[in-house]
């Protein structure tokens, strides 16, 4: 099993950071080791989606149920793919600055011994690269305020 959280600012509104993080879809334009996404069943407050992950000569997709609080909140659950469990959750709050503070966590564990043996020591390495991509994206996308 593993875990990992952060709490970072964003020099960003909590909107500006909950739309960027609840756009799954084009996470294959800057999330690394993510090389395909596809969005089903949307409503309002979420969707499903099926993730494609590459790493050197892994390959698997993961479907995920994403729920979505506008502008506070990210919360993905495990529903299909190579884990025993996944579950990751964002939540965005405004600061007086006019940035947010961004309160990522994610839990996961394979089930495949071999999967987690030749992930598990990359995974704290891959949380902080994948949380400076979405820096990088909003940067990208809003302008740079840093």
């Amino acid at each position: 099993m593993h875990k990992f959280s952060e709490k970072k600012a964003f020099p960003y509104s909590a909107e500006q950071v909950f739309d960027l993080v609840a756009d799954v879809g084009k996470y294959p334009e800057f999330l690394p080791w993510c090389v395909g996404a596809r969005i089903k069943n949307r409503v309002d407050t979420g969707f499903d989606a099926d993730v494609l992950i590459g790493f050197k000569l892994f390959r698997e997709t993961f479907t995920s149920r994403v729920r979505l609080n506008k502008g506070r909140s990210v919360d993905v659950d495990y529903i299909k793919g190579p884990m025993k469990r996944l579950y990751n959750h964002w939540i965005f709050e405004d600061q007086p600055d006019g940035g947010c503070l961004v309160d990522f966590e994610v839990d996961f564990e394979f089930k495949s011994k071999m999967l987690e043996d030749m992930i598990g020591p990359l995974f704290e390495k891959a949380c902080h690269k994948m949380m400076a991509a979405f820096e990088d994206r909003a940067e990208c996308l809003y302008g740079s305020k840093r």
